[in-house]
């Protein structure tokens, strides 16, 4: 995965049929993993409003999401990526649960930060020093702490990946910034069949 692939847009939604697929692939994902989800979860799945799910894409479940925090699980594919994105105010931790996990990290937007310039992470808790543009790569268990203003983007390595999410209050329509103007957060749905599950931006 090179440092900044280039987003190459398909078509403008989601097909319901698609959504129904990705909710029972990512559940047994996580059944398998050992994961039980909440009686009622909050599901979120998501191109990023690019058409190009298989790609750009993410599976997201809220396992709580309060005022002073937020838990969620994720699920990527192998190939997908999360686009480079950054949060005024919320700090994570973001987690390999199963599966090993790339994040690619700047200390601010990469147009303004200097390829090799050295900044401070936590990994696993521990102060490590990067470099803007470096590839953290995270195995099972391990964990890289984010805090406000530090640009990533991550995808699976080597297979699909559960990923954990630990952050402070969690604000998806008005704390996510993307490098792409064209991204947004949720994706247009096309109803080509019945839903198996509604998501939290419907």
């Amino acid at each position: 995965m090179s440092a900044m692939a280039p987003l190459l847009f398909e078509e403008s939604s989601m097909k319901r049929s698609e959504i129904n697929r990705i909710f029972r692939e990512a559940g047994e994902a996580f059944r398998v993993n050992g994961w039980t989800l909440p009686p009622k979860p909050k599901w979120d799945i998501t191109d990023f409003g690019l058409g190009a799910f298989g790609r750009l894409g993410l599976t997201l479940v809220n396992l709580a999401d309060q005022p002073e925090y937020c838990e969620k699980l994720m699920y990527a594919r192998e190939g997908q990526r999360t686009p480079a994105h950054a949060h005024r105010r919320k700090k994570e931790d973001i987690i390999a649960r199963a599966g090993s996990l790339a994040v690619r990290v700047w200390p601010r937007h990469p147009e303004r930060s200097t390829r090799g310039e050295l900044f401070a992470l936590q990994v696993d808790g521990e102060p490590v020093e990067v470099a803007s543009g470096e590839v953290v790569r995270l195995n099972p268990g391990s964990r890289v702490t984010l805090v406000p203003g530090v640009y990533h983007e991550f995808w699976p390595e080597g297979g699909p990946c559960v990923i954990g999410e630990v952050s402070t209050a969690n604000d998806d329509a008005g704390d996510n910034f993307f490098v792409a103007d064209e991204i947004g957060r949720f994706p247009g749905i096309e109803e080509d069949e019945q839903a198996e599950v509604r998501l939290i931006s419907e």
